[in-house]
């Protein structure tokens, strides 16, 4: 599954884990780092007001502690605040903060002379406590403790983590749409890549063009050296399919000649007949030849500017049967090469000249990304049942037409080759005589 996403969906998925794995560990340390810090202030808090406690508690003539003043701190007076100081002595006597009301603190926290720290249960839950003890001259021990709720440490730190949740979304938000741009301005020669194949691809460059990157330039390199190389070879075919039909044909010729002048013999006869059967596998095959050799990069085909040396041509060739070739049609591209074109539109152009009583229409008509072109004649129209057998090679409707039946099948496969179709059936208007409809992607 990972081994078939894009490339951009895999730098996404990298950095959207990376992003939420950094910032996840961001988090949790942060948070244990600020829970750290504020522990130990409220440690260092709560040891200043032991000091403060033991500074301000005085005896009286009968060894009753007093404090002199309230602790400096306001929280110790304020009802359940959380903040709380005790002063006790063995002999049952108290001095409690106004903040534990009726409550109290258990003066074994407070059981050496040095000061000690615990966490232990409280009034309202779980509180720190700081506490030491002093002996009195009359062997009383007196406690002094200093505590405070847990639950003001983890409001501090509950809302120092619901604030961190904020910004390290909101940061997580910025650095993804951060390595989106980069993302895209990093792949942007990717895209120039793509489109630069799919320019050669549909015909409207030669070559992958320049300057790349360091990383695509071997690629775009070598693209072209391929591009080089195949119209090199295509060039180099077409001229000996063209060396080798010249050769073919002049020896043809010379054979079909002298079967001929011995057609009124059997094997002049049977001589004559493998002659032309002959020149009709050779345009068969020398037609799918040239079909391969033009497969390659997509190139474009003009419509109106097409068709004006075929027309021109096809006017000329059936001028002695007054045949009229008329165009009518968009201008348009056709993603077709323009030999294969010429040779397709020549045998059906040709084709309907032959059978036309008066005129050939070719008309096109565009259809989203397709084009729809026909060639339509005046002619006495085909059978349905006639159809599919005109497109084999070598068949013909009527042996006193000139020709070898080879021009609709050439026309089909070249038309496919194209990835097209071609089809023929009748006039669309009800009117007598044929079309030779030929669908084309367009660009």
């Amino acid at each position: 599954m990972i081994s078939g996403l894009a490339l951009r969906t895999r730098f996404t998925l990298a950095m959207l884990v990376w992003v939420v794995t950094g910032l996840l560990v961001v988090g949790l340390s942060a948070s244990a780092l600020f829970r750290s810090h504020v522990e130990q202030l409220f440690h260092a808090e709560l040891e200043e007001h032991l000091v403060e406690l033991i500074g301000l508690t005085v005896l009286d003539a009968v060894g009753q502690p007093h404090l002199a003043r309230p602790l400096s701190d306001p929280r110790f007076g304020a009802e359940r605040s959380g903040y709380y100081w005790q002063v006790s002595r063995d002999g049952g006597t108290y001095l409690r903060s106004p903040s534990l009301v009726a409550a109290s603190l258990d003066d074994r926290f407070a059981h050496t002379e040095g000061i000690t720290h615990i966490r232990a249960s409280g009034p309202h839950g779980s509180v720190m406590v700081y506490g030491m003890t002093r002996p009195a001259d009359n062997g009383d021990t007196t406690h002094f403790l200093v505590a405070t709720d847990t639950r003001n440490l983890e409001l501090l730190v509950g809302d120092f983590r619901r604030d961190l949740l904020i910004w390290l979304a909101a940061l997580a938000a910025v650095l993804l749409v951060g390595a989106a741009l980069a993302l895209k301005f990093a792949t942007r020669p990717l895209d120039r890549l793509g489109a630069a194949i799919a320019a050669v691809r549909d015909g409207t460059a030669q070559r992958m063009g320049a300057p790349w990157p360091a990383e695509i330039a071997p690629l775009a390199i070598d693209l072209d050296r391929l591009l080089g190389s195949r119209e090199a070879m295509v060039a180099a075919a077409r001229i000996e399919a063209g060396n080798l039909a010249h050769g073919l044909r002049t020896s043809l010729a010379v054979l079909t000649d002298e079967a001929e002048s011995l057609a009124d013999r059997p094997a002049g006869a049977t001589l004559l007949a493998e002659c032309r059967r002959i020149v009709r596998q050779l345009d068969w095959h020398l037609a799918r030849a040239r079909a391969v050799a033009g497969q390659g990069p997509v190139q474009q085909t003009q419509l109106p500017a097409a068709l004006a040396p075929l027309i021109s041509a096809m006017t000329r060739l059936h001028q002695n049967r007054g045949i009229s070739f008329a165009v009518t049609g968009p201008p348009i591209c056709l993603a077709i090469d323009p030999d294969a074109f010429a040779e397709i539109l020549s045998n059906l152009l040709d084709n309907a000249g032959k059978w036309a009583a008066a005129e050939v229409l070719v008309s096109w008509q565009p259809d989203g990304s397709r084009v729809l072109l026909c060639v339509t004649d005046d002619g006495p129209g085909i059978p349905t049942d006639s159809v599919c057998r005109l497109f084999v090679p070598g068949a013909r409707l009527d042996e006193q037409v000139p020709g070898h039946g080879l021009g609709l099948a050439i026309a089909r496969d070249l038309a496919e080759k194209a990835n097209g179709t071609l089809e023929l059936a009748p006039r669309a208007d009800g009117r007598r005589g044929a079309t030779a409809r030929l669908d084309l992607s367009a660009e």
